[in-house]
């Protein structure tokens, strides 16, 4: 492998690696700021979507520098990244489901609250307040 080519990759492995920490060390801190569980389950999804993928990718790039390409190792980083997208999204609305149906108190600042109604019931206007 040239050398150009050798950097561009440990630049892109970098990356990866330092962008999905930096996508769950943001989601970690926002939660801090955030006031219900709804909220909370919300900031956390772009770290499980976005962050862990990847983190993944790199570690697949890095293990292919270092060891070389094989077959089996791409499909599991891909069904890797798959089932942790599907998954992020489905536990994200189960979860935020589950807590709101629960009676866990909600922000009233959450809007629209389209579980709090009834079908047919109308729209709801998000709140335009400020913090």
């Amino acid at each position: 492998m040239t050398a150009v080519l050798d950097l561009a990759l440990n630049v892109l492995i970098a990356v990866l690696l330092l962008g999905g920490a930096f996508w769950i060390l943001t989601a970690a801190l926002s939660m801090f700021h955030v006031r219900d569980a709804v909220s909370r389950i919300n900031v956390f999804s772009p770290a499980t979507g976005l962050g862990l993928p990847m983190i993944v990718v790199g570690a697949f790039l890095q293990h292919t520098r270092v060891t070389g390409f094989e077959p089996g190792v791409l499909v599991k980083t891909l069904l890797t990244v798959v089932a942790l997208i599907i998954v992020s999204s489905v536990a994200s609305n189960v979860l935020s489901r589950a807590a709101y149906l629960s009676g866990s108190e909600i922000d009233p600042r959450t809007a629209p609250q389209d579980l709090s109604r009834a079908p047919g019931e109308g729209e709801q206007e998000p709140h335009r307040g400020d913090r």
